[in-house]
């Protein structure tokens, strides 16, 4: 990745925010696992302002999409608000491994982290924190069904470990879905976010993202015309 293909991957800017395309693959921040992140490359996203835009939430490695950048330090506050009242809308697109028995429906089930020999892995589990999930099929093909996800709340790995709860694990995921060794790309995507405005006289944020190469396949597949 380069500071001008980061640079072509934003969607929306303004004097107070950023909405990039994170592609798959891409960590946002650093780890033992993560030499290539998006921190390195914040510094190309100043366009004039002295300090680097902050990431206002975050996106898993392999999820792709919508991602929002705070510019400043009043923008990054008010953001954190709004992502802790629930203002800010998220729509995530994934296709799935089966099909539910309904077009719509909201899980609730709360979810929590454990850590064992291999690692951490997220539960359902009564004891955990609470997770709702609204979901609605917008096409179903060849074993597959395309879902768009509404997460009211924003707990680690929330769609991913409802869909498996729902009976529809994410296609390509390696941790929650059946095969553990795929290598189709986790199919999961922020694909569109609003945001109510941060400045007097402003409208509302909004951008959209084209899916990913590696989803566009199941995507036809289900239906989706382009």
């Amino acid at each position: 990745m380069t500071e001008d293909e980061i640079k072509a991957r934003i969607l929306f800017k303004d004097q107070d925010v950023i909405v990039l395309d994170k592609p798959a693959g891409l960590a946002v921040h650093a780890g033992p696992n993560s030499l290539d992140h998006l921190e390195l490359y914040l510094d190309a996203l100043k366009f004039g302002w002295s300090m680097a835009p902050r990431l206002a939430h975050r996106l898993d490695r392999d999820t792709s999409g919508c991602l929002l950048l705070g510019r400043h330090d009043k923008s990054i506050k008010r953001l954190g608000k709004m992502f802790m009242q629930g203002r800010v809308e998220k729509s995530y697109w994934t296709v799935v491994h089966g099909t539910p028995p309904e077009d719509t429906g909201e899980i609730s089930a709360p979810i929590h982290k454990v850590t064992g020999k291999g690692g951490w892995r997220i539960i359902i589990d009564a004891a955990g924190q609470p997770a709702v999930t609204r979901w609605r099929v917008l096409g179903r093909g060849d074993g597959l069904s395309w879902i768009e996800c509404t997460p009211l709340t924003g707990r680690t790995h929330q769609i991913r470990v409802h869909m498996k709860h729902l009976g529809c694990p994410v296609r390509g995921d390696v941790y929650y879905g059946p095969d553990p060794e795929s290598e189709l790309g986790l199919h999961l995507q922020s694909h569109a976010i609003g945001v109510p405005p941060l400045s007097t006289g402003k409208d509302w944020i909004r951008a959209e993202a084209p899916p990913p190469p590696h989803m566009v396949q199941a995507l036809f597949m289900c239906g989706w015309i382009g």
